[in-house]
């Protein structure tokens, strides 16, 4: 509680009044520097609030008249007028002829890295790396539908599985386990046999049992040694890249339920030329074809 406001003996200073457990607070008054700039500060924000719409009502313009939103929308404009005969170029292009022209794969190049980062990044990573959890590395070799520049034009344009273009890219591994086709024991099997391919089974018995049911339900898909099959969307087993991991259980999860990840359709979304400046740039990342 404030206690009578008195001068400090010591310092000579006046007190607040304020007094903790013995402790009293002396009013120190702020430096006159300090209060000036203060005042200035108030006064530059009234002749600001004057001059710029600073009011959050709307219709304030100020008496410049200046709106930033607009600003930023001439900017835009104006940027995309320069653009304009380069993007017509590139919208009449295919890929294959971008890559081929210096002057345009320069152009398509430094526009898909920016397209890239702002749709394609949050998913496959700023350097196409990708991610566990299903989302494919772009960087790399490994194709689930084709690295070349038309296959790739024809991932981004349409999607994967997500019902949004009459030409996505479509397959349905089935449940295995969920479904009833195989029983939980089957499951481990095949899971054993699939280790396999790559030195990893950890029971030969398993996986003996495992190849037989392996080519009764894998093989038209996944191939006789797990080389997969882009034509249907079939990844390779054989080799260290995974999806979803390459442990057992996980494995034995992808088996047991499938996984069906979805790639949005972005031919709807995006412009044409964006589009195929897109597909230049994942081409360029180390894997394509």
């Amino acid at each position: 509680m404030p206690t009578k406001i008195e001068k400090d003996s010591l310092s000579g200073q006046n007190t607040t009044g304020h007094e903790w457990d013995g402790l009293k607070e002396l009013n120190t008054p702020l430096p006159k520097w300090w209060l000036w700039t203060f005042y200035a500060t108030i006064a530059f924000a009234l002749v600001w609030v004057v001059i710029y719409p600073a009011l959050p009502i709307p219709g304030a313009t100020g008496t410049s008249g200046w709106i930033a939103r607009e600003a930023v929308v001439r900017d835009v404009q104006q940027a995309e007028a320069r653009m304009a005969p380069m993007m017509s170029r590139l919208r009449a292009a295919t890929p294959q002829q971008i890559a081929a022209d210096p002057e345009l794969r320069a152009f398509a190049m430094a526009g898909g890295r920016g397209a890239f980062a702002n749709n394609c990044a949050s998913c496959h990573g700023a350097g196409g790396q990708g991610a566990l959890g299903g989302f494919p590395s772009l960087a790399d070799d490994e194709w689930i539908w084709g690295g070349s520049l038309e296959a790739i034009h024809h991932t981004i344009t349409h999607g994967v599985r997500a019902n949004e273009s009459d030409d996505q890219r479509q397959s349905m591994m089935p449940r295995f386990l969920a479904d009833g086709i195989l029983t939980r024991p089957q499951v481990n099997d095949v899971a054993e046999h699939v280790l396999s391919f790559t030195n990893r089974a950890t029971d030969q018995a398993a996986a003996g049992r495992g190849a037989a049911l392996f080519a009764e339900n894998c093989v038209a898909c996944h191939g006789e040694k797990g080389e997969g099959n882009r034509d249907l969307g079939a990844p390779r087993l054989s080799d260290q890249v995974w999806l979803y991991g390459a442990d057992k259980a996980s494995i034995v999860q992808s088996i047991s339920n499938a996984r069906a990840g979805v790639m949005p359709s972005w031919g709807k979304r995006l412009d044409p030329a964006i589009i195929n400046m897109l597909t230049v740039y994942v081409h360029s990342l180390g894997g394509g074809e």
